[in-house]
């Protein structure tokens, strides 16, 4: 008696590449909708964001790592680790290349000096095409397939779409038999009240870019749903220093006001229903030696 191979198909793609190759925008943009933040800053996504892709009887994880580079500090470290740890049980492990700079950087070098030390075959895909033209772009994408590695290659723009559909039937066609792993209508594994937060964390990038560092954070503090629909959120953006706090305030409040304005139409938008969001700013210079953020962030400390 001969066994059925299951009608569904479902797995994993991990999202590898240096900061700044554009992984959250792409992670987007195959699920159709947002679940991981996007800003100008390099090194924005701090921790392993799954991204859901379920079409006709297929279904993908997309995880979206945060991007490696040489760690300086422990946050960096963890956040390092945390994208190599999300090879372990992928499918297929996608190579994230900004294919403007023209030639593979360091910090891209290092990733595929990393993968050939794992013997970690990769689809490379190279994204933002719209800004190189063809002619340069064929002997980069030769330079990379020596590297002994690449098994497939795909030029995109993860921003304009371009190329976007033949990358996105690829993994569906390496998708294993199985059955599906989340509910049908699941975008990603991430609570609600953790990528609201988040996205306020966005708008501070966003707004604020060069003038504040890297070390703020923002912390879910009160979720309550009214009996009207709404949502009454509060957040917390703690600082390292108190010197940035009145950056995030802004002259007689106006910054904040206008990160929660933002914030607030963004979260609506997630949630299809009104919010009511209260922000606060608080400093702890150690917040990063905490390991209560490093768990609400699904980090190693």
């Amino acid at each position: 008696m001969t066994t059925k191979k299951p009608t569904t198909k479902a797995g994993f793609v991990a999202i590898l590449g240096a900061p700044n190759a554009g992984k959250s925008t792409l992670l987007n943009r195959l699920v159709g909708q947002k679940v991981s933040i996007v800003s100008p800053k390099a090194q924005t996504t701090r921790m392993r964001i799954l991204g859901v892709l379920t079409e006709g009887k297929i279904q993908i994880g997309f995880i979206d790592t945060p991007g490696i580079f040489a760690p300086k500090r422990r946050l960096d470290s963890a956040m390092v680790n945390a994208a190599w740890r999300s090879l372990e049980g992928a499918d297929v492990v996608l190579l994230l290349v900004d294919a403007s700079a023209r030639q593979p950087d360091e910090k891209t070098e290092n990733i595929i000096a990393e993968l050939k030390k794992r013997k970690q075959k990769v689809t490379l895909v190279l994204n933002k095409i719209d800004k190189i033209e063809l002619a340069n772009l064929l002997p980069l994408a030769a330079q990379f397939n020596e590297s002994g590695i690449v098994s497939d290659t795909f030029m995109i723009s993860a921003l304009g779409g371009d190329g976007l559909d033949d990358l996105k039937k690829h993994f569906m066609d390496k998708m294993p038999h199985g059955p599906w792993l989340f509910p049908e209508d699941q975008l990603s594994d991430l609570p609600e009240r953790l990528l609201a937060a988040e996205v306020t964390r966005e708008q501070i990038y966003r707004q604020l870019q060069q003038e504040l560092p890297y070390a703020a954070t923002v912390v879910p503090d009160a979720w309550e749903n009214k009996k009207d629909g709404s949502f009454v959120i509060r957040q917390t953006i703690i600082v390292a220093r108190q010197g940035h706090k009145p950056i995030v305030l802004g002259k007689a409040g106006a910054r904040i006001k206008s990160i929660g304005q933002a914030s607030r139409r963004e979260i609506e938008k997630l949630l299809g229903h009104p919010v009511h969001l209260f922000l606060e700013v608080k400093v702890d210079e150690k917040w990063q030696e905490r390991p209560e953020f490093y768990q609400m962030f699904g980090l190693e400390f």
